[in-house]
């Protein structure tokens, strides 16, 4: 009888789901480890991701095991409605965009206008709102909060102290104040880009944001199983827009200092802040 241990995981607030797939469910309880079990019962993997909170939480999580992008995105804007947004910001939030679009559902997208975003990057957000005839919602940081950052410590503070700071300022800051008017979001985050996002699950309650009144905020991964090569053939023919700065090697796209080009076998990632270790590579939109 599984109950007893479902029931006390689901109960324990600090448990974290990092995988779930039909084979098996691996849970990191905190200070604890990561303890593998298997679980064959979708229903009881339901109650643990979703902490036993909500019966339409856990119909979605069994739902959508096995679901294609298209599906999960479908679904995500069938169940919340205006409360739920895209994040958009390079090759994989289109392909989510376009998919979308053929939901023939109403949809909306938000991006974070940093403001050290590449002028490129910018040519390429007027492209995706002409090629979809929608409107972006752009998330802009605190001009105060940045310009104190900046008198104190200069333009790149980045490259001595680390880009957590920075990256709070104009990046999780006005994310949060974007995700406080939402029940749920969309990002296009994969399991292959960073070891960071090795477990990434397909929806999950955010670890880091809460949604509209502090209530948990869905999140919803649709490509964590699709790999970088899936989704630019899915680009590619579906004829949509791209950033221009691809081509010059740039494949993972931020902000103008911290974004440099690729050598042929280096990890995508590898071009964003590259001074750092790997398992820093993280601005703080995405938490485990």
């Amino acid at each position: 009888d599984l109950t007893p241990l479902y029931q006390a995981f689901a109960n324990e607030q600090l448990v974290k789901v990092f995988h779930a797939c039909k084979q098996d469910i691996e849970i990191f309880v905190h200070d604890s480890g990561l303890i593998p079990y298997p679980l064959y019962d979708t229903q009881i993997a339901a109650m643990v991701c979703g902490y036993g909170e909500s019966i339409s939480y856990e119909n979605l999580v069994m739902d959508l095991v096995g679901a294609s992008p298209g599906a999960i995105v479908k679904r995500a804007l069938a169940e919340h409605g205006s409360d739920v947004a895209i994040s958009f910001s390079g090759a994989e939030d289109v392909l989510l965009i376009e998919l979308a679009q053929q939901s023939g559902l109403p949809y909306r997208v938000f991006s974070l206008d940093t403001g050290r975003l590449h002028p490129e990057t910018h040519r390429f957000f007027d492209a995706v709102e002409k090629h979809y005839g929608i409107r972006i919602e752009y998330c802009l940081p605190d001009g105060a909060l940045v310009q104190d950052l900046v008198r104190k410590k200069g333009l790149f503070s980045f490259f001595r102290d680390g880009h957590a700071e920075c990256c709070d300022l104009r990046k999780v800051g006005p994310l949060r104040r974007q995700l406080a008017t939402l029940s749920a979001w969309i990002t296009g985050q994969r399991r292959d880009q960073s070891p960071t996002r090795s477990h990434l699950p397909i929806v999950q309650h955010d670890p880091a944001f809460l949604g509209k009144g502090g209530t948990p905020l869905v999140k919803y991964n649709p490509l964590a199983e699709v790999g970088r090569d899936e989704v630019w053939a899915s680009l590619e023919g579906f004829g949509v827009p791209h950033n221009e700065l691809h081509e010059r090697g740039m494949i993972s796209i931020g902000c103008e200092p911290c974004t440099r080009a690729v050598l042929p076998g280096q990890h995508e990632r590898d071009g964003r802040w590259w001074w750092e270790r790997a398992s820093d590579k993280e601005c703080g939109l995405h938490k485990r």
